[in-house]
Order: C-alpha cells, then sequence, then structure tokens
C-alpha cells in the first residue's frame, strides 16, 4: 500500500473511531421506553425509524442500549398501565407519540425525559411551558398544524370534488387534534362536516357505515393510534365507497387514501433519536426547544384516483413529493 493512501486510511480509520466514541456515552447500557398506542405491527417502521436514527449516533441494541418497547393495541385504556410499567423498569429516557401517549406519561412520571413525536399544541396541552423553553421533563417534536392548514385540507379536496357540501371528519375526537379547527374552516367554505369518532378498532365499521349513510362527499381523517393502526382498511373503506379523502400522513396514501399533506412522519422519528442521544449525555429536557415541522409534503394516489373516478388536475401533480401510480 502506499504510504500516502496507508496514512490516508489510518487518519480516515481514527477520525472514524473518535466520531464513535463522540457518538455514544460509553460506561454503561441505557434503557429506552418506547410506547404507542397501536399494535406493534402496525408501527413497525416507526420504531424502525427510531431505531436506525440511534443507530447513526453509535448505539447499538445489546452493546450499550437495550428498548423496552409497550404497545396498546388500539386500547387507549391501557396507556397508563404502560406508561407505569416503563417508570417501574426505571429507563433513562422514554419515547411516545401523540397527545394520547404524552398525558399518560406524564400522569405516570415527573422526572423520567419525555421525547414526544407528533403532539398537538404541547404548550397549550400542558406538556410544556414553551416550545422554546419547554421547562419540565417532556420535550420533543410537535405536529402543530395551523387552523390555515386545515382550510388547505379542504382546498386540496376542492381541487377533485369542486362541489362538495359535506365533509365526514374521521377520527378520535378525545385527542383533541384539529377537530375544531377543522370545522371553523369547512364553515368558512359553506361546508358541513359529519363527525365520525373511533374511540377503539372494534367501532370502526360502525362508525364508518354511518358516516356513509349520511351522504358526505368527501372525508379527513385525523391522524391518530387509533386511525394509524387501522389506516389499510380505512383505505379500502374509502374506495369501496368511492369517498375522495385526505389525512396528515403519507402512510394513508399509501394505504389508499387520495391524498396527503403533512410532515413526513419517519423523519420526526429519526429525528427524535438526536432528543435520546443529548439527553442521554446529560442535557435536561427542560433546556431542549420542542421542534416543529419545517416541511410539508403532497402525497396523491393515482391508482385511489382512477378508482374514485376522479381527475387530478396537472398543477397539483406538480406539486406533489410522491405520486403513487
Amino acid at each position: 500500500m502506499e504510504r500516502r493512501r496507508f496514512v490516508g486510511v489510518v487518519a480516515g480509520s481514527i477520525a472514524i473511531a473518535h466520531s464513535l466514541a463522540q457518538a455514544q456515552p460509553a460506561g454503561r447500557v441505557y434503557r429506552v421506553g418506547f410506547l404507542l398506542g397501536a399494535t406493534r405491527e402496525s408501527v413497525a417502521s416507526l420504531f424502525g425509524a427510531l431505531s436506525e436514527g440511534l443507530r447513526d449516533l453509535g448505539y447499538a441494541e445489546g452493546r450499550n442500549i437495550v428498548i423496552e418497547q409497550r404497545y396498546a393495541g388500539g386500547q387507549m385504556e391501557r396507556l397508563p398501565a404502560l406508561a407505569t410499567e416503563l417508570v417501574r423498569l426505571k429507563v433513562d429516557v422514554i419515547v411516545t407519540g401523540t397527545n394520547f401517549h404524552v398525558a399518560a406519561v406524564q400522569g405516570a412520571t415527573k422526572t423520567i425525559p419525555v421525547v414526544m413525536v407528533f403532539a398537538s399544541d404541547p404548550v397549550g396541552s400542558g406538556f410544556v411551558e414553551s416550545l422554546a423553553r419547554p421547562g419540565g421533563n417532556i420535550t420533543g417534536l410537535s405536529a402543530d398544524a395551523s387552523p390555515e392548514l386545515w382550510a388547505k385540507y379542504l382546498a386540496l379536496l376542492g381541487e377533485v370534488v369542486p362541489k362538495f357540501t359535506k365533509v365526514g371528519v374521521l377520527g378520535q375526537v378525545s385527542s383533541h387534534f384539529g377537530f375544531e379547527d377543522l370545522k371553523i374552516a369547512a364553515g368558512k367554505r359553506g361546508v358541513a362536516v359529519d363527525v365520525a369518532d373511533i374511540k377503539s378498532p372494534d367501532e370502526f365499521d360502525g362508525v364508518f357505515a354511518a358516516m356513509i349513510q349520511k351522504r358526505v362527499d368527501a372525508a379527513v381523517v385525523i391522524v391518530g393510534p387509533v386511525t394509524y393502526q387501522l389506516r389499510q382498511r380505512i383505505g379500502e373503506a374509502t374506495l369501496k365507497h368511492r369517498l375522495p379523502a385526505i389525512t396528515n400522513l403519507s402512510e394513508y396514501a399509501q394505504a389508499g387514501l387520495l391524498m396527503s399533506y403533512g410532515p413526513n412522519l419517519l423523519d420526526l422519528y429519526r429525528r427524535a433519536a438526536g432528543y435520546v442521544d443529548k439527553i442521554l449525555r446529560g442535557a435536561k429536557p427542560a433546556d431542549l426547544p420542542v421542534e416543529q415541522p419545517s416541511r410539508f409534503e403532497l402525497t396523491l394516489n393515482l391508482r385511489a384516483a382512477k378508482t374514485l373516478g376522479v381527475n387530478i388536475p396537472p398543477s397539483l401533480r406538480l406539486l406533489a413529493a410522491d405520486v403513487i401510480e
């Protein structure tokens, strides 16, 4: 091997070793709790994204980190008990999802650091004192959607269903995420709203059938643990009943919904790993600002459009970050 190349390889190896040493705390195995309300299978990609982010930062399960996974299987009433279980395990940090999850963990501990992902209005919900200075044991990534964004969903639906007068809103009302803002936005467009409240996966068929009977012209699916778990069934049902629908996350469009507009959820979970890393290094959640989505992506499902018999305007296709054909 040429001396110059050999020196370069050695230098590169030293740099990599130094980088890994900087990237992972040494001397102990850290325990991370992971709590979500859906089934393990339905959120496997989210756990995978978090794990990938941790690996990129030098963490390896079984070597310097153990991840305790807990899932409520769509039964939100189980979340407090699962959160308490993680607290009893004395995990070093808990990664969780939306307001349902954060509230459950908040009720179980005021000391263990918590990294939330896709939580709505964390200040108004009492999770943090402010986005810039959370002030307690909770920080992470917010899913805040302004009232203007809910109006955007209706506008996007209007591009493919020009004369819709009634919209169905499918989700978990107890999440308090988006329902009121969506009603206000619909009122400004002169559109009636029918709320279909899915409290558990077992209620889906009945709730969806009741919404269809009210002759809604289109639907907005609001993201939550139950609708995320049911996204495949929701996609199939909207196609069966020829109901154009939009939601926040591309995973729903991939499952059959006509379109989605919102942040990349997998990216949010990868970014959550950065919070975990900082906390394991000694940073306090109180001092780590809450991040808000800075990029929103439009996903169009052209296969769904064909089944629904609707046309996607070329102008809309040009705006799409992803087109499913």
